[in-house]
């Protein structure tokens, strides 16, 4: 019997543990499998969640908070990122003092010297509309179209999310037609990871609601999140963020999930020299404090590719460079 046949036998037999990984696994595979796959994960883990598995609670926390909409299901998002931390989750708790407006009581949490009902003072603390909104975005440029965001995320979320892709990061590649997932290139010598929805937590999903908000595309639009590391010396020669209709992997990209219209960057960390933003055909350069934003569309105003956004990232000349890395989606078939 194989392995994913043990954890469903398991499973069926009432397990908690092993209905939180099947549920896991369904989540898994809800993008090829559809919909059905998506509720048959949410049911596994809402049972295990019943059983009083922290684990279970902490991906439906996960999971409410990437569909939410209404204030109410972010409430809800946030009810069983409480469960969790009470069942003892680790990074429920982390998040949960990390988000707290009540920075004694989280310290307090954070050192084990507080009472049972702690998560749920926390919890209580935490303003969502606050934390959902977005400030008011600046334009530098019309022409291709860029806007900055000052003080777009917090300096406690930026580390949150340096932290979460310190131990994931790998040598990041560009686009080939012929190997799956991209080739290493010399044009590209940074490192990045990506964030699917078993990775994803309830502050990543925060920020990538207020991106749809900033930018007023709807969150199906978003791909998913990266973070891009940036060492001394390392760069991404100048190219285009767009899909070049011209070329099988872009014409293929479009066709079936739409032309990438816009990019948001989030700048994470300080302490570096160099590493720019650097826009050559326009000749500007950007280089944000931590928790400053980016935000340019790829398109011109037809929906046409602009070739203005030719872009790179410069290599720091000391220090490491964090870099929260958010690609948005046109409608499909648009661009080709």
């Amino acid at each position: 019997m194989g392995q994913i046949e043990e954890v469903e036998r398991a499973a069926a037999e009432g397990d908690a543990s092993a209905m939180t990984a099947l549920g896991k696994h369904k989540l898994a595979e809800a993008g090829a499998a559809g919909i059905h796959t998506l509720q048959e994960g949410a049911r596994l883990l809402q049972a295990a969640a019943e059983k009083g598995s922290a684990e279970a609670d902490y991906a439906i926390s996960v999971l409410y908070s990437v569909f939410a909409h209404e204030p109410q299901e972010w409430s809800l998002a946030l009810v069983h990122l409480r469960r969790s931390a009470e069942r003892g989750w680790d990074a429920a708790r982390e998040q949960l003092c990390l988000l707290a407006a009540d920075r004694d009581l989280a310290a307090a949490a954070a050192s084990g010297q507080c009472d049972d009902d702690v998560w749920e003072k926390l919890q209580a603390t935490i303003d969502l509309p606050a934390l959902l909104g977005s400030p008011t975005a600046t334009i530098v440029s019309r022409t291709p179209l860029i806007k900055v965001v000052e003080g777009f995320a917090s300096g406690a979320e930026c580390k949150w999310m340096i932290e979460r892709s310190r131990e994931r990061i790998e040598r990041a590649r560009i686009m080939d037609a012929h190997i799956l997932g991209g080739k290493v290139d010399s044009r590209r010598t940074n490192s990045s990871t990506f964030f699917d929805i078993l990775d994803a937590d309830f502050i990543l999903n925060v920020l990538r609601a207020r991106i749809a908000l900033a930018t007023q595309f709807e969150r199906p639009s978003l791909e998913v999140t990266g973070v891009m590391h940036y060492a001394s010396g390392q760069t991404f020669d100048p190219h285009f963020d767009w899909f070049d209709s011209a070329e099988t992997p872009g014409a293929a990209e479009i066709d079936t999930k739409g032309q990438r219209v816009a990019t948001f960057l989030i700048y994470l960390n300080d302490g570096f020299e160099g590493a720019e933003t650097e826009f050559p055909a326009i000749g500007w350069r950007y280089k944000g404090a931590p928790g400053d934003a980016l935000f340019f569309m790829n398109v011109d105003e037809t929906g046409s590719v602009d070739r203005l956004t030719l872009h790179s990232g410069l290599a720091p000349t000391r220090g490491e460079k964090w870099l929260f890395s958010q690609w948005i989606r046109g409608p499909k078939g648009v661009g080709l």
